[in-house]
């Protein structure tokens, strides 16, 4: 995929949801997504194993991680937040995060958080949170911290889920500088290709010059 393919077309988002009450705004968040971007949603651990039947048939993780720019977890729980930060890939959704290419600059992570108050402050939490990070260096994951209110457990506290317009605001934000990050980096590329080039046609004066100076001395000779 080059960069240029990139700003003709629409940003790709995959959304994962996991096992947390916030899921009841699944439909409203792809609807607002849709807006600036291609999204799929809806497929299941089934999808998986009834799209393949023998081999060289595609794999339907390894199809959507090549497919996808954007993988936006939301709402995150904190069981699947713990498979993340272990490794483990048990079901679709925690087999495209394992497959995901961290390495590709264009392929973003984002994880919205979502649990009860108490198992947020747990500082398992968080452990597996820094563990992330820290693994892909905190640029390659961009994490939308969850809110404080009222939960359906009727516990108050942090835990919720950011609100839905504020979580496509910031996926859109992070597209936008993925964008310009490659522009820039499109940029340096061309400075240093015409740097590259001025110095080869320098070194190709400096070696005709040295040929013309032998070729003199020679003469005087």
């Amino acid at each position: 995929m080059t960069d240029n393919q990139l700003t003709l077309r629409k940003p790709r988002i995959l959304v994962g949801a996991t096992g947390s009450v916030a899921t009841i705004k699944l439909d409203l968040l792809c609807q607002q997504l849709s807006v600036f971007a291609e999204v799929i949603e809806y497929l299941c651990d089934n999808d998986e194993w009834q799209s393949w039947q023998k081999r060289g048939d595609p794999v339907l993780h390894i199809e959507l991680r090549k497919w996808a720019d954007i993988f936006l977890i939301a709402p995150l729980d904190a069981n699947t937040l713990s498979k993340f930060a272990h490794g483990l890939c048990d079901n679709l959704l925690t087999s495209v995060f394992r497959a995901w290419d961290f390495s590709n600059s264009h392929k973003i992570v984002i994880l919205a958080p979502a649990m009860n108050t108490y198992m947020w402050d747990n500082p398992l939490t968080s452990k597996c949170l820094e563990k992330l990070q820290k693994q892909f260096k905190y640029s390659k994951i961009h994490i939308i911290w969850p809110i404080s209110k009222q939960l359906m457990c009727k516990d108050v506290g942090v835990g919720a889920m950011e609100e839905v317009p504020k979580i496509v605001q910031a996926v859109h934000s992070q597209w936008q500088k993925c964008l310009k990050d490659n522009d820039n980096n499109n940029d340096i590329d061309t400075k240093t290709t015409a740097m590259r080039a001025s110095q080869i046609r320098i070194l190709v004066a400096s070696l005709v010059l040295f040929s013309f100076c032998c070729i003199s001395l020679r003469n005087k000779r």
